[in-house]
């Protein structure tokens, strides 16, 4: 049996700070007063979604599963047990800004690999945030700290994202998310055996 690397996803329990990998893609918070959070997330399909639910309910954090305009829309309530991270996800004017240090582990990778993880010319993208392009760069190196360098990415039909080639570092990615979390993910999951294959 393989050892598991410490930092993948399968190795340490679920935890509420893996939601920064949602934040990474297109996740988005939103505070109330101060005193309350709401985590939102715009999916493509709905295994996604599914996933993504469970993942939240994980880590104790219900959401619910929306049809919306433009696709599935996975959301919380708004949280008191949120607003933290909300608060290191922000610079003060509700944008949402990559903390300092900002360390991805592979339960995170995991969350941004369900929410907006595909194949895409023989590479592998993690869906980056649209509306903030200005953090694209941070979330880069903290993916190069994971042992993941990527380059920005945007194809006609993809938004921008971060996109991993290479056998070592898919891989790597690989190893760090874990197995797909239901059989419809396989074909939009991380996994070595996908490197040439067209996208």
């Amino acid at each position: 049996m393989a050892q598991l690397s410490f930092y993948s996803a399968e190795a340490n329990p679920p935890a509420r700070a893996d939601l920064a990998g949602l934040l990474c893609g297109p996740g988005q918070l939103v505070s109330f007063g101060g005193v309350t959070a709401r985590l939102s997330v715009t999916v493509a399909d709905a295994w996604r979604g599914r996933a993504l639910v469970r993942a939240l309910g994980e880590r104790g954090v219900e959401a619910t599963l929306y049809t919306c305009d433009g696709g599935l829309l996975v959301r919380t309530a708004f949280r008191a047990d949120l607003i933290r991270l909300a608060a290191t996800w922000s610079n003060g004017d509700a944008q949402k800004v990559p903390p300092d240090g900002l360390a991805l582990g592979g339960a995170a990778l995991r969350l941004w690999a369900l929410a907006a993880g595909g194949w895409t010319d023989g590479g592998y993208l993690l869906g980056l945030d649209p509306l903030v392009p200005d953090t694209h760069d941070r979330i880069a190196e903290a993916l190069a700290g994971a042992g993941l360098p990527s380059i920005l990415y945007a194809g006609r039909e993809t938004g921008p994202g971060l996109r991993i080639s290479g056998r070592r570092r898919l891989a790597r990615l690989a190893e760090l998310v874990g197995p797909p979390p239901l059989s419809a993910a396989e074909s939009n999951w991380p996994a070595v055996s996908r490197v040439r294959q067209p996208a």
